[in-house]
């Protein structure tokens, strides 16, 4: 078993919670991110003195296996519950909406991954399977950056994209700690970033629709002013804000799942698998579903009698 080799390509979620179990497994891995660090989506920048979740704005727990792991970041104090209560916008009300735990982080989500990490390379972009001599290629990534390695193997979906606009200002000017939007063109989702760090931070993040996002992508600077128009329309913040940040996700959320948690397949000879937020069968995806899919894939490659099912 220590004699393979897995390439696992993306260090998100997903690539963290594979690489974790196969290394467990006594499994050679050789994890490489294109970023200049690991976490994927749940990017967390330091803007203005301090971290903003601009990717992921919150995970769930449901799972056993994922409670387990939360439990322990919590216990550790990386992770914290936030809020089980949502406001809800548009032109015409505002309501709330109670649901499960929303689970954050006080140095941003990207930090729960780093916690997952043993070795990464960082900056590495692999842009043909050829540059690499793996027993196992595991492709831990959004669907069309996927596909632009491993062709038609798969029967993939498509992504939406999102711009995320954080913004900070001298007082707090709303009364909700997270809100979705329904009905708007321009605006899905609004996070209060100090309420979900916990450090009480006069800083919100607004997240775009996909349809005003397509608009931006060339620019995401240009996202600003639609994105604070509409939050001055939906939650009657009109007041300018002391600094922006806008950041383009090309590929922010699955437009459609797989009824499967992973891909294992054959390209050339070799074994290419393919795992993320969108091969989540039990539902919508989500941090946990990314999770969920990296750990069961890496229990896969791993469970043939006990040992290593790479060949």
């Amino acid at each position: 078993m220590g004699s393979a080799r897995v390439a696992v390509i993306g260090a998100g979620m997903s690539g963290a919670a594979c690489a974790g179990v196969l290394r467990a497994a006594g499994v050679g891995v050789d994890l490489y991110e294109r970023g200049r660090a690991p976490g994927g989506r749940l990017a967390a920048p330091t803007l203005h003195g301090r971290r903003v979740d601009l990717g992921a704005a919150y995970f769930t727990v449901s799972d056993d296996g994922f409670a387990d792991v939360v439990s322990q970041w919590s216990a550790a104090g990386l992770a914290r519950e936030w809020t089980d209560t949502l406001g809800v916008l548009n032109d015409a009300a505002r309501s709330s909406s109670s649901g499960p735990m929303r689970w954050a982080a006080p140095d941003g989500l990207r930090s729960l991954v780093r916690t997952m990490l043993d070795e990464v390379t960082v900056g590495r972009e692999v842009v043909s399977l050829d540059e690499l001599d793996h027993d196992v290629v595991v492709l831990a990534m959004p669907d069309p950056q996927a596909q632009r390695l491993a062709g038609d193997a798969v029967d993939w979906v498509g992504y939406d994209p999102v711009v995320a606009v954080a913004a900070g200002w001298s007082r707090r000017e709303w009364d909700f700690d997270a809100a979705f939007v329904n009905d708007d063109d321009d605006l899905a989702f609004v996070a209060d970033d100090g309420s979900r760090r916990g450090d009480g931070a006069h800083v919100l993040v607004l997240h775009t629709t996909p349809q005003r996002a397509r608009q931006h992508l060339d620019n995401p600077d240009t996202a600003v002013v639609p994105a604070l128009a509409a939050l001055a329309r939906v939650a009657g913040v009109d007041t300018a804000p002391q600094w922006t940040h806008a950041h383009r996700w090309t590929f922010a959320k699955p437009a459609a799942t797989h009824d499967a948690p992973f891909e294992l397949t054959e390209i050339g000879g070799r074994r290419v698998a393919v795992c993320g937020d969108s091969w989540c069968p039990e539902g919508s995806p989500r941090v946990e579903a990314a999770w969920l899919s990296g750990h069961r894939l890496g229990l896969a490659l791993t469970s043939a009698n006990g040992t290593a099912h790479l060949g």
